[in-house]
């Protein structure tokens, strides 16, 4: 079907339900539309407020992106049944009958994507909406150097989880804030990367960064990046993130966590030529015989902890502490992937 055609379909079926009113306020007025999915047809609704939704079929057990709440669009979980049928959708309702045209362009959008996304059309929506919000988004500052050097180190650990489990970016904590890179709730790995070519010195931020989780473990995974220009060498960085948008079960919420690591989708061009190879990795066991400062570690000693922001480098340079062998690394990942299921 055209694009015409189908603008022409869902304008008639928004004013055919607006004749009539939604007999309660949990109820729509539904008409499903010529636009199927693997989990049945979209449809489109309207309201008892007379407001105008978009209808994508999901699976029971689905989530829905959160953070989505009005004033203008709502986006949310919605079951609705007649004496027939019980379907799940992802339901996209716009409040403002002013603005009916522009959210019927942004219906249009979504079922065009969805028809090439049948088996994935939450997806498609996700990517719809991410598109429409990147028109408003202000001019973004370029990632650094050592920004650059972090981020991609932390995408060859999520690309390894990746690709035993495509939910596994739910581990990444790191870009909101968290103090470990990624964590489950007994097994935490912090990333660190560097572009020197010698010795293994990274920066530890605050005095909880090197303390395992509760009764659990806790591991750094240390990466030697080297910058190259050859395309025939290393990985590139934006190679990695396209990577790992295909293997995650939700590009949307992964380049959520991406956007707030530094890295926005619109600003791919600027890093086409940043390509690194490793050239060295070495995990570590962060225990008792690990080098650093911790709160609980100074709480043990008598030392009072009034000291914030506290930031400092160690060495791993020598042979004490000695990395972790590749068997036990690869153990560590299997774990995760277990405890996230």
């Amino acid at each position: 079907m055209t694009d015409s055609a189908l603008r022409k379909v869902v304008e008639q079926y928004w004013t055919a339900l607006e004749t009539e009113q939604a007999s309660d306020a949990r109820h729509l007025r539904v008409s499903q539309l010529p636009v199927s999915t693997d989990g049945g047809p979209l449809a489109v609704g309207v309201d008892h407020d007379g407001h105008r939704h978009l209808l994508v079929p999901i699976h029971s057990h689905q989530k829905v992106r959160a953070g989505l709440d009005g004033p203008v669009l709502r986006l949310r979980k919605r079951p609705l049944e007649d004496k027939e049928t019980y379907q799940t959708y992802a339901d996209l309702g716009c409040l403002r009958s002013d603005l009916n045209d522009l959210f019927t362009e942004l219906c249009l959008d979504v079922l065009v994507v969805v028809e090439g996304m049948p088996e994935t059309p939450v997806k498609a929506l996700y990517r719809v909406l991410d598109r429409w919000r990147a028109l408003f988004r202000t001019e973004n500052k370029p990632l650094k150097s050592e920004q650059l050097a972090g981020l991609f180190g932390e995408l060859i650990l999520l690309n390894r989880l990746l690709e035993q489990d495509p939910s596994a970016h739910r581990l990444w904590h790191g870009p909101h804030g968290h103090r470990h890179d990624f964590s489950t709730v007994t097994t935490a790995v912090e990333v660190k990367s560097t572009t020197a070519g010698e010795g293994r010195r990274p920066r530890i931020h605050g005095l909880d960064q090197l303390e395992p989780p509760a009764g659990g473990l806790l591991c750094m995974a240390w990466f030697r990046l080297q910058r190259t220009l050859a395309e025939s060498a290393g990985t590139g960085f934006i190679e990695s993130i396209e990577r790992a948008l295909r293997l995650c079960d939700d590009e949307s919420v992964l380049l959520e966590l991406l956007a707030a690591a530094g890295y926005h989708s619109s600003d791919a061009d600027h890093y086409r030529d940043v390509r690194f190879v490793i050239t060295e990795e070495a995990w570590y066991r962060v225990d008792a015989e690990f080098p650093g400062l911790t709160s609980r570690a100074l709480a043990a000693a008598g030392v009072p902890v009034t000291v914030l922001e506290v930031e400092y480098t160690i060495d791993l340079s020598g042979e004490h502490p000695a990395p972790l062998r590749q068997e036990t690394v690869s153990t560590v990942i299997d774990s995760m992937i277990r405890e996230s299921a």
